[in-house]
This record gives C-alpha cells, sequence and structure tokens, in this order.
C-alpha cells in the first residue's frame, strides 16, 4: 500500500476523524525546586526524626534535582534541623525502650536509614550493657506469663527465639532465659515439706 505524500502528519482516531499531532505547549513556569525540597523537609521532620539519607531518598523521589536537594540539606544541617547524631541517640531510646531492640539490630537498623558508620558504632558503644540485658529479661518476663502451662524445653526454645528475633546473641539469650525460668519457680513447690 502506497503511501500519499504528507499523509503522515495526521493520524486518524476512531472512523473518519482526523486529529493534528501533538505540539509543546506552555506548561507554566519552571516549578521552584527549592521551595519544593523545603517543603518535603519541614513536612517529613515534623512526622518523626529522619536521617539526612532518609530525607535526601525523599527529595530524589519527588524529582528534586540532587544539586538542589544537596543544598538544601546542608542548610538544615547547618541549623539543626538534620543531625544524623542526634537521630540515632533518639532512634536507639525509642526502639530499645518501645521493640525492646537489642544493640545488634538498633546498628542494623540505623545502617538501613543511612547513618554513617562511626555514628552507628558510637552510638551503639553508648547503650549500657546491664540496661540492655535488663530490656531482654523484661521482654523473656512478659513472654512468661503466656508460657505458664508450656514444657519446659518449649518454654525455652520459644525465649531464646523472642531474643534472638530482636537481635540478643544466643550466648545471653541463654542465660537470661534460664535465669528468669529458675526464678519463676514458685518458692512452695521447690521443696519437700514432710517434715
Amino acid at each position: 500500500m502506497a503511501r500519499r505524500q504528507g499523509a503522515g502528519s495526521r493520524r486518524r482516531r476512531g472512523p473518519g476523524r482526523d486529529v493534528e499531532p501533538e505540539v509543546d505547549r506552555d506548561l507554566g513556569p519552571e516549578p521552584d525546586h527549592e521551595a519544593i525540597a523545603r517543603k518535603i523537609l519541614l513536612d517529613r521532620l515534623a512526622e518523626r526524626p529522619r536521617s539526612r539519607a532518609e530525607l535526601a531518598t525523599q527529595l530524589g523521589r519527588r524529582n528534586v534535582p540532587d544539586e538542589i536537594a544537596e543544598r538544601m540539606l546542608d542548610r538544615f544541617e547547618a541549623v539543626g534541623l538534620v543531625d544524623d547524631e542526634e537521630f540515632a541517640q533518639l532512634w536507639v531510646r525509642s526502639r530499645q525502650q518501645i521493640r525492646g531492640l537489642s544493640g545488634r539490630a538498633l546498628a542494623l537498623e540505623l545502617r538501613r536509614k543511612g547513618v554513617d558508620d562511626e555514628i552507628v558504632r558510637d552510638t551503639i558503644d553508648a547503650i549500657d550493657p546491664a540496661s540492655e540485658e535488663e530490656v531482654a529479661r523484661a521482654l523473656v518476663r512478659k513472654k512468661l506469663r503466656s508460657l505458664r502451662n508450656v514444657d519446659e524445653q518449649v518454654k525455652v526454645r520459644r525465649l531464646v527465639g523472642v531474643l534472638g528475633r530482636k537481635g540478643y546473641g544466643p550466648g545471653l539469650a541463654y542465660r537470661i532465659v534460664r535465669e528468669e525460668i529458675g526464678a519463676e519457680v514458685d518458692p512452695f513447690d521447690a521443696g519437700d515439706w514432710d517434715d
């Protein structure tokens, strides 16, 4: 089938309808990327503290050019609105209290949030081992209440699993579970009362 000259400039849509090809239209002024970035940053920081990397990701998703995103993040950092050290400390305190996570699990979460390894190490090293152990004990005590009528081996396995999922190492987990199960024993069942 031969094409007529000039026929390629028009396209047919539907029966008998000719449509003009699309032309570039003026879409208005270029968006103010700095204003967009500022709004995104303020909105995200109003929700909760965030790491610089999280905020950079948010800006990238909204198509803020990299050079503008960096400049805005630098400004927010200069005035103290973006501070990865403070973010890491707040994150650790919150997640340890609410979720009972170990330092190892918290370090993993901080790295996923884009916090620098040195800041992660310093923040995790500041966790008091005694408070971390007390958090683990509280988790075990809470879970023990629901395991009263369960065989001791099953109880140990489940409790060690709970601590393992929270990031506690097996040695610490087994020690705490054994100590807490031993403390749970009813003193009236402990001895022979036939005097």
